[in-house]
């Protein structure tokens, strides 16, 4: 497997936390691979062969070859038919909500053709526009110009939102949101109805999935001795609790997922 990451141009940076290009040969013996939730939503172009993404255990559906996926809840399996050639775009939480007007949590869970955000003229010209790139920093150029051409002028990403996610962030998603709120309900109904519109889930839910990319940073690159050292620095209660999220989000525990080889795609976006 061949994994990159690139910076995004500095008018970008706040919406776009950075572009990533995945290469992996075909290889007959490829395991259905686990992805799981890590608070973003991101715009993926497959270059490759058909990637199937799993519904059931055995029932699948192919991803559309230029798509959005919106934020995740759950784990979900894919597992490609032929050799794998993705360029993606991660945004921060907040960033997708700058280029569309639709509610975000109408993409929650689930790959949206990019025809069906943009319009089917813009959608097409760009696919074609990424698929005759020679290289990777001009595929870059191309959608870094789409994207401050569609960018929607005066967006208003409500502060309560903003500050939230901010909040969230910069402690690893273990802010409580009454804490931010200071118990004010009627702000926090508020902040309910403002996050699932221009994030796509609830701020406990995103807090969950931000939580979860800290401890599995600290779980693959073995940051921490044990499973009680990774719950005491991801500030759960207990090994307990920290166990139960866990699987709540992955399906497995973290024990399971250490010595999952269906886990080996998500374990490389964290070395």
């Amino acid at each position: 497997m061949n994994y990159q990451t690139y910076k995004p141009h500095k008018a970008l940076e706040s919406i776009v936390k950075f572009y990533w290009t995945l290469e992996v040969p075909f290889d007959p013996k490829n395991q259905k691979q686990q992805i799981v939730p890590d608070g973003c939503i991101e715009m993926t172009f497959n270059f490759g062969d058909n990637i199937k993404r799993f519904t059931s255990e055995t029932d699948f559906i192919l991803h559309p070859n230029a798509m959005v996926m919106g934020q995740r809840t759950k784990s979900f399996d894919i597992l490609p038919t032929g050799k794998v050639e993705t360029f993606a775009i991660c945004f921060y939480p907040i960033g997708f909500a700058n280029f569309v007007k639709m509610p975000l949590e109408n993409l929650v869970d689930k790959e949206t053709p990019i025809s069906e955000l943009f319009g089917q003229e813009e959608a097409d010209i760009l696919e074609q526009q990424m698929i005759q790139a020679a290289a990777t920093r001009q595929r870059i150029d191309i959608i870094e110009a789409f994207f401050l051409r569609m960018l929607i002028e005066k967006n208003t990403i409500s502060n309560i939102v903003k500050s939230t996610v901010d909040a969230l962030i910069k402690t690893n998603g273990t802010t409580h949101i009454s804490v931010l709120l200071k118990d004010e309900i009627s702000k926090r109904r508020q902040l309910e109805r403002h996050f699932k519109k221009q994030i796509g889930i609830s701020p406990k839910q995103l807090g969950k999935a931000i939580r979860l990319q800290a401890t599995l940073n600290l779980l693959l690159n073995k940051k921490s001795e044990t499973l009680t050292d990774i719950a005491y620095e991801s500030q759960y209660f207990d090994q307990n609790h920290f166990i139960k999220d866990f699987k709540d989000l992955v399906g497995v525990t973290p024990k399971e997922f250490l010595d999952n080889e269906h886990m080996a795609l998500s374990a490389l976006f964290y070395k």
